[in-house]
């Protein structure tokens, strides 16, 4: 896909923090070794109100290194409130990053589909909505602008890998469980590592598609790092993955050795291209 063949519509930053009126949503969590802040922050892309929240550890002014998060299929949700936590206690500036609008979530397979479909479609628009985002999160005084990374969950993977692939400037991108097809990676535009993260029994993204992927890749001498988990499937990471699977009978379950494993294996992966 080349971007020069692209119309990008202007998008316009607006930030908004600290705005909902549940109180749940804006607080500080203290805990024995941080004190972590999330703030829910909008922005507009094109005309289209989106809203994500931002997560740091208070107790230090110092700037820090920025990771964007991508939500699953079903939009941001507390799993993704949870993982930018997680990534604040590690000493990052976290972003969970919204490319379906304010207050979007999929409460079916159906709604999913039809909230990600035109974002698989168009790489270009799913990528100014994250361009907004990028924008917005670089402005924050604890932000260092040099040390930016993406992590995506499935929906999520796929659309981090699309970015690099398009020339996003960061230093590394990890898919947890996320499909590998999208744009073709070209040499002069991938210039990101990238860390995949893989169940060995996904059933939405199969052998073929990996071994493309591999193939894609390599002829490019891309730097990347593919990890697979033996007996994990989609969305083995999330805790809630078993009971949804049940719910919309769809084969995915929450694996706790490989979501332990790969989350140790994104922590030494952000050390490295953070240095």
């Amino acid at each position: 896909m080349l971007l020069n063949k692209l119309i990008t519509p202007l998008c316009v930053l607006i930030a908004s923090v600290g705005f909902s009126q549940n109180p749940t949503e804006n607080k500080n969590i203290m805990t024995q070794e941080s004190t972590i802040t999330t703030e829910n922050i909008r922005y507009t892309c094109d005309n289209k109100v989106l809203q994500g929240m931002i997560a740091f550890d208070s107790k230090s002014t110092s700037k820090r290194p920025i990771v964007l998060v991508i939500h699953e299929w079903w939009g941001i949700n507390n799993y993704m409130a949870r993982r930018i936590k997680q990534l604040a206690e590690l000493g990052y500036l976290a972003m969970a990053v919204d490319l379906y609008g304010i207050n979007t979530t999929a409460n079916s397979v159906e709604e999913a589909v039809t909230l990600s479909t035109p974002l698989y479609q168009n790489a270009a628009l799913a990528k100014q909505r994250f361009d907004s985002a990028l924008q917005l999160i670089k402005k924050n005084n604890y932000a260092d602008t040099s040390k930016i990374a993406i992590i995506g969950y499935c929906f999520g993977g796929s659309m981090a890998l699309n970015f690099a692939k398009m020339g996003e400037n960061v230093k590394g991108v990890v898919s947890f469980h996320g499909g590998l097809k999208g744009v073709t990676p070209q040499k002069k535009l991938l210039t990101a590592k990238i860390l995949i993260c893989h169940g060995a029994d996904d059933q939405f993204v199969k052998k073929e598609e990996v071994d493309a992927f591999k193939k894609e890749m390599d002829a490019i001498d891309a730097d990347y790092i593919f990890k697979e988990y033996a007996g994990a499937t989609h969305a083995f990471s999330n805790t809630e993955a078993t009971g949804l699977g049940k719910k919309f009978q769809i084969p995915i379950a929450y694996n706790k050795a490989a979501d332990v494993d790969s989350w140790n294996e994104m922590k030494k992966f952000l050390r490295i291209i953070f240095k």
